[in-house]
């Protein structure tokens, strides 16, 4: 019985994400072609690894076991391609780096290009994603490197990760071009209690952090839009309908806003972070040091 690495990855990937849909979402497959490969696990293995109730399926006792035994061969297989990969003295291979919404332009891409310039034959898959969710992924391996901030609740120190600082940013108060409380030079957030606001999706990083320093000076906020995109919360502030609380990395000049920093000053810290290793990854210590560049 030879069994297929790629197809034990999907049903890993079962576990984790529990239904047949979110695995083919991961996998960038249809259902239908996740559900087939699955099918023949099973013949391969000639063991029952599904129980299937109407359009739903579980991990039978043998599925589970099978899962888990799975996760330890292809992370085997992944430590091994690493020690081949660090025998070269060049880093070689694919890197999966995950960065915030305003770290994507200000960080991450700058540093890709760098890497594109002096390591030819390491490629850098970008992907955005908010701290909230590029921290699981790290941990379930589906990123390789991410640029994070540790100020928020979930984000607790893990023996399992090595955190790398980047630098630090500041939390800046977003105001249309000739606002009063343009003329201060920071602001106290209890002037702003009568202001409506624009604020990042619920749930988010933003969000919460906004929430929690707008209730701190003793208000609830009116918040009147929501967008999961910095340059149209801009639009909306530069057309004077709403004030914002942004990260001076998301702040585009390309804009008409006025900033300034809070009283007192807010800022977050920017971290990259790796899952920390058995063997020696090149490949991923140069994206470290291009990211601390």
């Amino acid at each position: 019985m030879a069994l297929n690495p790629w197809r034990l990855r999907l049903l890993a990937d079962l576990a984790t994400y529990g239904t047949v849909r979110a695995v083919a979402q991961h996998a960038n497959l249809s259902a239908s072609a996740v559900s087939q490969q699955l099918a023949t696990l099973e013949r391969e293995t000639r063991a029952v690894l599904l129980e299937r109730t109407g359009r739903r399926v579980r991990l039978t006792a043998a599925g589970v076991l099978l899962a888990a035994r799975a996760r330890e061969i292809l992370a085997a297989m992944d430590a091994t391609e690493a020690e081949l990969r660090g025998l070269a003295d060049e880093p070689v291979g694919t890197v999966t780096l995950a960065a915030f919404q305003s770290a994507i332009h200000t960080l991450a891409v700058p540093a890709v290009a760098r890497l594109a310039e002096r390591h030819p034959d390491l490629t850098v898959t970008l992907v955005e994603l908010e701290p909230h969710d590029s921290m699981p992924a790290l941990r379930r391996g589906d990123v390789d490197v991410i640029i994070t901030t540790t100020d928020f609740t979930g984000a607790e120190l893990d023996p399992a990760l090595d955190l790398v600082p980047i630098t630090e940013d500041t939390i800046v108060l977003v105001l249309p071009a000739g606002h009063p409380l343009a003329a201060c030079e920071a602001v106290d957030l209890k002037a702003c209690a009568d202001q409506r606001w624009t604020f990042d999706m619920t749930g988010s990083y933003m969000s919460e952090l906004a929430t929690r320093l707008c209730r701190e000076a003793g208000f609830e906020p009116t918040v009147i839009c929501r967008f999961n995109n910095y340059l149209l919360a801009l639009r909306h502030v530069e057309r004077g309908w709403s004030v914002t609380l942004l990260p001076s990395l998301a702040i585009d000049p390309a804009y008409q806003v006025t900033t300034r920093p809070l009283s007192p000053p807010v800022s977050r810290r920017i971290t990259a972070a790796v899952r920390r290793p058995t063997v020696s990854r090149p490949e991923v210590a140069a994206v470290l040091t291009a990211l601390r560049t």
